[in-house]
């Protein structure tokens, strides 16, 4: 049970961070098989500011409804509690996703440790402010990434592998990746926001 003034304490913290959170940036993650992956991705979106995680989950091995993914023992345990403060949506299809991704104004960018898209960037040289509205994409533990997200995706994004292993597990590949993408967002919203209080007018 939580101890008196817990809960006040945490809703505290919500609030504070609330103005560092990259607002218009979404995890997806594409049929997960493992229920630790989902936890360790839904941590990292939590931890680094992203605003939602969509899940594709053709298996429908997890509930629709977010209070019902909340109260779930596994993931909360999984995400170390993070699920409980960061908005998840399941989905049954890479084709269901992607159409509530255009439909409300988000372009989307695959993850790969392959050459994939007909646009391909290492994560570093990158840039992920261009677009207003983004989704990231991570793929199968092992199949990784489907064609049909990579057709209708943007960009496909390589972390440079430099020693003899040439993947990365899906938790790590998320962090990497996301700490990448949120450090620019977060660095763009500070200048727009800087510039606007500054009364001047800011052209992207």
């Amino acid at each position: 049970m939580p101890q008196p003034g817990e809960k006040t304490r945490k809703r505290k913290r919500a609030d504070a961070i609330t103005q560092y959170r990259c607002k218009y940036l979404i995890a997806v993650i594409e049929d997960p098989h493992d229920i630790r992956n989902i936890g360790t991705v839904i941590r990292n979106v939590c931890a680094l500011g992203v605003e939602k995680t969509y899940i594709v989950d053709p298996r429908k091995a997890l509930p629709n409804d977010w209070q019902e993914m909340r109260d779930r023992n596994s993931l909360s345990a999984m995400s170390a509690s993070a699920i409980k403060w960061s908005f998840v949506k399941r989905f049954d299809s890479t084709e269901e996703c992607l159409r509530h991704l255009e439909k409300t104004g988000f372009v989307s960018v695959v993850t790969s440790p392959h050459v994939k898209g007909q646009n391909n960037v290492v994560l570093h040289e990158g840039d992920y402010t261009e677009h207003h509205k983004l989704a990231v994409w991570f793929g199968n533990e092992s199949r990784g990434i489907s064609d049909l997200a990579v057709k209708r995706s943007k960009l496909c994004i390589n972390i440079p592998m430099l020693g003899m292993i040439e993947s990365l597990n899906l938790g790590t590949t998320s962090g990497i990746v996301l700490y990448e993408i949120t450090k620019q967002r977060r660095a763009y919203q500070r200048m727009y926001a800087y510039r606007n209080k500054r009364g001047r007018k800011f052209i992207a």
